[in-house]
Formats: structure tokens, C-alpha cells, sequence
């Protein structure tokens, strides 16, 4: 890591990322990453070419796991201006600025300059619940990343199908509790759900993530994955969550 050229600023601080030599800038102050954005980088399909953006991006950790998969571009859009500098930070500091790009913005509005079709994977680990009181209680950071506050479900998925290449690929990350409104809105917006994935604390509790991957124009035809267990019966890491979470395989797209 080129620590060098990244100057922290007040609060922050920089974590590694998992088994890499990857470091990844954070603070209490925003909402850090999460066991769900290292999920979303593994379980996407990742291609070796082409373009691929990963939206509500935060701090970067998406993009950045992405880059240990393949060689291809990736972008990113954040649309809370600090971090979106953050994610910058991060991608000079693991001396990456080759391969991702972060921009400042309104993923609503990306398609405008970007154009229709224009990436061929798509990943994002969106807002989960919609607006309600509870908004109230967190800070603007936080707030913004848990609540549908600059974009809702609908509209994520609306702005992937605009920027989706027919063929391309949408990966997210959500909670099962929307699963049947994920599905509705994808098949509105032509991005047909192809793996399904859940994700569960343990072998006796119900699912509190799915992974969920569609393509542009697919054909209706669906694959449920076996369930992800998180913890075993003594409380640690199970041995298919430690294979996926901590990347053995993560190299296996790169060129």
C-alpha cells in the first residue's frame, strides 16, 4: 500500500481488507463496510473484459475486492461527496487508480453521460429499508447508506437496466424481506434473476441476506445456489463462509 500519497483525515483510519495486502480508509463517523459488500464482490459473476460499475460504492470496498478478480476497468458512483473521496483515497492508496474510477453523482443520472449499455457487470449493495422515522436517529452518513433516502429499490434497479449491455450481468446484495419486490422489479425492467443465493446466520436461523445476479434480456430460468451458513455450532466461521468470504478463489477470473 502506497500510504505515502494518502493524507487521513480526522477520524479515519485504514483497515485491512481480508487476506490481501489491501488496505481500505474508514471512520465511525460514516458507515463502514460490511460482511454483505465482501459477499456481493465474491458472489458476482466477474468478467475478465469489459467495463464494470459498482453503484452506491461508499468507501470503495466493492471496486477495490473486484480488482483482485479481474484486469478489467471498474468504476465506481458514490453520491455522498466525502465518501466518494474516501473511496479515491483508497484506490491511490492500494496503488489502483489504473483500473478503478470513482465518481461523485446521482447513479440516477449516470446514463446521461455514460450512455445506454454501457457496462457489462453491474454491482450494488444498495440502501435496504425505505424512509421511515427511524432516519431521524442516525447521522447523515449513516442514514443515506441504511435508507432510501437519494434512490430507492425501484429506482437502483431502473438505472442498471439503463446501463446494462443486453447480456450484461446485475449483482446485489439485499434482505430477503424484499426478495419478492427485487424480482418483481427486475423482470419489469427486463434484467431476468438467474442466481439466487441465501445467506444465513446459522444452520437453524432464517436467512438475513440474499445475493441475487440477472441478466439484461435473459431467459426466465432460475438457479437457487445452496444456502450460505455463516457461524457453526461453536460460533465460528463455517468452512464454506471462510473459502468464500476470504477469497481463495478470488484470482481465479484475473488475468
Amino acid at each position: 500500500m502506497k500510504l505515502k500519497e494518502v493524507l487521513l483525515q480526522t477520524s479515519e483510519r485504514i483497515d485491512d481488507l481480508l487476506t490481501h495486502e489491501l488496505g481500505i480508509i474508514q471512520s465511525e463517523e460514516v458507515f463502514s463496510f460490511s460482511m454483505d459488500a465482501v459477499l456481493l464482490a465474491r458472489f458476482a459473476s466477474v468478467p475478465r473484459r469489459g467495463r464494470i460499475l459498482d453503484m452506491c460504492t461508499g468507501n470503495g470496498v466493492v471496486p477495490i475486492l473486484l480488482s483482485t478478480r479481474t484486469g478489467a476497468p471498474i468504476e465506481g458512483i458514490e453520491i455522498q461527496p466525502r465518501l466518494a473521496d474516501m473511496a479515491r483515497r483508497s484506490v491511490t492508496m492500494n496503488g489502483l487508480q489504473e483500473q478503478i474510477t470513482i465518481h461523485e453523482g446521482d447513479l440516477r443520472e449516470l446514463y446521461k453521460e455514460k450512455g445506454y449499455g454501457a457496462y457489462d457487470l453491474i454491482t450494488v449493495n444498495p440502501p435496504y429499508m425505505p424512509m421511515n422515522g427511524s432516519d431521524l436517529k442516525l447521522n447523515e452518513h449513516q442514514a443515506i447508506a441504511r435508507h432510501e433516502i437519494h434512490c430507492t429499490l425501484a429506482e437502483v434497479i431502473e438505472a442498471c437496466a439503463k446501463l446494462l449491455r443486453q447480456g450484461g450481468k446485475m449483482s446485489m446484495v439485499h434482505k430477503p424481506l424484499r426478495l419478492a419486490e427485487i424480482i418483481t422489479l427486475m423482470s419489469k425492467y427486463r434484467i431476468e434473476p438467474k442466481v439466487i443465493r441465501f445467506v444465513h446466520p446459522r444452520v437453524d436461523m432464517e436467512a438475513n441476506m440474499v445475493l441475487i445476479e440477472g441478466i439484461r434480456d435473459g431467459k426466465p430460468e432460475v438457479r437457487l445456489k445452496p444456502p450460505l451458513i455463516v457461524y457453526d455450532d461453536q460460533g465460528n466461521y463455517g468452512p464454506d463462509f471462510m473459502e468464500i468470504y476470504y477469497g481463495s478463489h478470488e484470482d481465479e477470473t484475473k488475468e
